[in-house]
C-alpha cells in the first residue's frame, strides 16, 4: 500500500490527515484510545513532548553563519511577514479580545498562521525563479517555524495593553530553550544538524494526531470559514507585500511572493501558547482548526497567485530570468533597449 504517497497528494497531508483523523476519533469514540499505558501516552497525551522535540529539530536548522545578500533577503521576508501578521492580529485582539472572533477569525490563529511560511514552497519557487542567495536565505525563514515569533508578538501586545495574560520570563524560556538547544547542536556539528533535520518529518504526524485528539468536530464547523479567510489573507497580504518590497529593492519579486503560505508546523502553536498561558486555552481548538484550514488554502492558493504574477510580468514584456540580474545591470540593459528602439 502507498499510504505515505497517498497522504502526500493532499496539501500538507502529513499534518492535516493525522489531525483530522484524531478529531474524528475524539468526536465519535473519545474513549477508544484513552486506555492508559503506552497507547494513551503516544496517541493522546504526547502533544507537548513531541512538540518539544520538534522545536529542537527546528532549531538545529537555523544557521548563524549566513552573510551578504542572503541575510538581507531572509530577514526582510521574516520581519515583513511577522509585522503584517502582528498588525492584523492586534486589530483582531483590540476588537474581539483574547477569546473572541474577528470577522470569524481567532486573532491567535491570525498571528500564528500569517507569520509562518512553508519552507518547501519557498525553496521550490526560489529554485525555479531565483538565485543562489535566495535559496541561502531559507535558514533565516526557519526562525518563523513554531511558536517563537508568536510568543514574542503576544508578549509585546501584553506590554502595550492590547491583551491580558502576558507571559512571564519562565514561560518564554520554556519555549525558547528547546530551539536554542537545537540551534547550538546544529551549528556545532553538521552531522547533528543532519540527524535532527530528519526528526521534523517524523514527529509531525504524531503530534498532529495528538492535537486532533483534543479537538471536536464542532470546532471545525465553528472555525472553518475563518480559516479559509486567514489562508486567503496570508496569500494576498504577505505574498503581495513581499512581491512589492522585493520589486522596490530590485530583487526578483516572484521569490518574495512565495512567502504567502502557512506551513503545517504552525498548527501546534495554539497548543504551545495555551500550555504556556492558560488565558489562551479557550481559543485553542478553534485556532488550531483555523490554522490547519489556512495551511491547505495557502498551499492551493499560492501557486495560482504565483502563476498570475508571472503571467502579469510576461504581459509587460519582463524576462523573468533577467530579474535575477543586479539592478544596475538591468537598468543598463533597459536603457540600451530604449536607445535601440
Amino acid at each position: 500500500m502507498r499510504i505515505k504517497r497517498t497522504i502526500e497528494k493532499i496539501p500538507a497531508g502529513m499534518v492535516v490527515v493525522p489531525l483530522f483523523l484524531g478529531m474524528i476519533i475524539n468526536s465519535i469514540a473519545p474513549g477508544l484510545l484513552r486506555i492508559g499505558g503506552f497507547t494513551e501516552a503516544l496517541l493522546v497525551n504526547g502533544t507537548l513532548p513531541f512538540i518539544a522535540l520538534f522545536l529542537v529539530c527546528v532549531g538545529a536548522q537555523i544557521r548563524v553563519n549566513m552573510i551578504g545578500s542572503a541575510v538581507k533577503k531572509g530577514l526582510t521576508l521574516l520581519l515583513l511577514k511577522w509585522f503584517i501578521a502582528a498588525v492584523i492580529a492586534v486589530i483582531g485582539f483590540s476588537v474581539a479580545g483574547m477569546n473572541g472572533l474577528f470577522l470569524g477569525m481567532a486573532p491567535l490563529a491570525i498571528l500564528a498562521a500569517m507569520s509562518n511560511s512553508a519552507g518547501a514552497v519557498y525553496l521550490a519557487v526560489a529554485g525555479e525563479y531565483g538565485r543562489e542567495d535566495d535559496t541561502a536565505a531559507y535558514p533565516f525563514l526557519a526562525i518563523n517555524d513554531g511558536p517563537f515569533l508568536t510568543m514574542v508578538a503576544l508578549s509585546l501586545f501584553g506590554m502595550m495593553g492590547f491583551i491580558d495574560g502576558l507571559f512571564n520570563f519562565t514561560d518564554l524560556i520554556s519555549v525558547i530553550l528547546p530551539i536554542v538547544v537545537g540551534a547550538i547542536l546544529g551549528n556545532l556539528d553538521e552531522d547533528m544538524r543532519s540527524l535532527l533535520s530528519k526528526g521534523t518529518d517524523l514527529l509531525i504526524p504524531f503530534f498532529a494526531f495528538c492535537i486532533g485528539m483534543g479537538i471536536s468536530l464542532q470546532s471545525l464547523v465553528e472555525g472553518g470559514i475563518g480559516g479559509v479567510l486567514i489562508g486567503i489573507l496570508t496569500v494576498v497580504l504577505t505574498g503581495g507585500s513581499a512581491y512589492l518590497i522585493y520589486s522596490w529593492f530590485g530583487w526578483n519579486p516572484i521569490v518574495g511572493a512565495s512567502e504567502g503560505t502557512t506551513a503545517g508546523n504552525a498548527i501546534p502553536t495554539p497548543a504551545v501558547i495555551a500550555a504556556a498561558s492558560p488565558a489562551f486555552a479557550p481559543m485553542m481548538e478553534i485556532a488550531t482548526v483555523q490554522i490547519a484550514t489556512a495551511v491547505v488554502v495557502g498551499l492551493v492558493g499560492l501557486p495560482l497567485f504565483i502563476t498570475f504574477l508571472v503571467k502579469r510580468l510576461e504581459r509587460k514584456g519582463v524576462d523573468i530570468k533577467e530579474l535575477n540580474l543586479p539592478k544596475s545591470e538591468r537598468t543598463k540593459r533597459e536603457a540600451s533597449l530604449r536607445q535601440k528602439t
